[in-house]
């Protein structure tokens, strides 16, 4: 687990530092060629400098251990990271859009190779960098590093239209047809609705989990077969689970047999959290609650109310 938190941290640097540096290449050639793509790439960019190191902050602070103030860790950190990022996205989008929009009614500047070159190069580096922090970013469920993977992709629609824009305008000057010119400012438009979606969706994913939305329905089928696999459980009367960040929390209530003693009790909860957590390493907290269960009374499978039955007794025992 602290190796997987170290590659994370390490992957959300790279980010960092990459996106400063890509910042500084893409405004310096635009300046310096008059290449208003370039310029409007390069200030996206600057705000992806912002939402990297936002990404990279919320990473530290999920990657600290449970505490007094906060028993359940502090994973929501990179929730709010990843939504700080769907701002900026969201931000950019409207940037790229109203620019591309301006500059569909202004002539258009002499294209140049070095603005070319430079818009190849911000591409093949930032898809290279989503394919690296998405791949880390899903393998260890890390919502801030799989924000600044989408992030880097919304930059790599940016820098395809930068080079298909400065591109075709290369070509209508070598065979004197400037109106092609005029595609930069068209993919422009198309990028900043692909980012906008891209954006919609991170925050609509950061707002579930920020308002406890309960995992899908898939999932909380397996946790549900693997509660039943044990033999001492006769009923379940509830089961919720809901994602905290990088990891998940369980709360289920099980009927069990009403004659069992209390150390018999905390063995079957030992024994149910044993079961979930080998198979699903991402759980961090299993409270579970006992139930009695008389035999004749309904057995495998939820009851129909999710609240237990009045006055049995509750075990939220410690490992």
């Amino acid at each position: 687990m602290e190796q997987q938190k170290n590659q994370s941290i390490f992957a959300a640097w790279i980010s960092l530092i990459s996106n400063v540096l890509l910042t500084i290449l893409k405004i310096a050639v635009g300046l310096l060629f008059n290449s208003p793509v370039l310029i409007a790439d390069g200030v996206h960019n600057a705000g992806d400098v912002i939402a990297s190191a936002a990404a990279l902050g919320s990473m530290r602070i999920s990657s600290r251990p449970p505490d007094e103030d906060h028993p359940y860790g502090h994973g929501k950190a990179e929730v709010i990271g990843a939504s700080v990022v769907a701002t900026i996205l969201l931000l950019a989008a409207f940037y790229v859009g109203y620019h591309s929009v301006v500059a569909l009614f202004e002539p258009i500047p002499e294209a140049h190779v070095i603005a070319l070159i430079a818009a190849v190069v911000s591409l093949i580096w930032k898809l290279v960098l989503y394919i690296y922090t998405i791949g880390i970013g899903r393998r260890v469920n890390s919502k801030g590093l799989i924000a600044t993977a989408q992030d880097h992709l919304a930059d790599v629609y940016a820098s395809g239209a930068a080079v298909l824009g400065i591109g075709l305008g290369l070509l209508g000057q070598l065979i004197d047809m400037p109106a092609l010119a005029y595609a930069d400012p068209v993919a422009g438009i198309i990028v900043a609705v692909l980012v906008l979606k891209l954006a919609a969706d991170m925050a609509r994913e950061s707002i579930d989990i920020l308002m406890e939305k309960a995992i899908g329905s898939e999932q909380l089928a397996q946790l549900e077969r693997i509660v039943r696999s044990v033999e001492e459980v006769k009923r379940i009367d509830r089961i919720r689970a809901r994602e905290h960040g990088q990891y998940i929390i369980i709360d289920l209530r099980v009927g069990v047999d009403a004659q069992m003693t209390i150390q018999q009790g905390h063995d079957v909860i030992r024994k149910i959290k044993k079961a979930i957590l080998s198979a699903h390493p991402n759980v961090s907290e299993v409270m579970i609650h006992l139930n009695p269960w008389y035999p004749g009374a309904p057995a495998a499978g939820r009851t129909e109310t999710p609240v237990s039955i009045g006055g049995s007794g509750g075990t939220d025992l410690p490992d």
